[in-house]
């Protein structure tokens, strides 16, 4: 297993409405990746999808991603493209349901969203991470 130095809190910054399969397709057209960008999707209804064995990397932020389990909520974004906390409760219940069930499994991991990362420009995930899961 690889060694977990982090769980790491991300948005898709796409609408709340985008697909899974449209995500996945703009990695491997767009972006060339063999890899998915995340672990786990989480849909607005809350539904967690599960892209890639967490024992596999994936491509969540850069120069890190050996150490991470990367989490998305699908959205991040309002209307006119700008970061806004899209989550619907349905989704915060599965981002804290599935990062409790991964520190129990890797407890010395530290949770924070992507923007917490060095040389990270982003809002993502359009929320402070670190802060909402601190008691975790």
């Amino acid at each position: 297993m690889r060694a977990i130095k982090y769980l790491a809190v991300h948005c898709t910054a796409t609408q709340p409405s985008a697909t899974v399969s449209s995500i996945q397709k703009y990695w491997k057209q767009n972006l060339g990746w063999k890899n998915p960008g995340y672990h786990f999707i989480i849909k607005a209804d809350g539904e967690i999808v599960n892209l890639l064995p967490i024992e596999q990397v994936s491509n969540g932020v850069a120069g890190y991603n050996s150490q991470i389990i990367n989490i998305s909520y699908i959205g991040g974004i309002d209307a006119a493209g700008k970061p806004k906390d899209t989550r619907t409760d349905a989704q915060k219940q599965s981002l804290l349901k599935i990062l409790k069930e991964l520190k129990k499994q890797f407890p010395t991991a530290k949770i924070q969203g992507h923007r917490d990362f060095p040389n990270v420009k982003k809002a993502c995930p359009s929320f402070d991470a670190k802060k909402e899961y601190s008691a975790l």
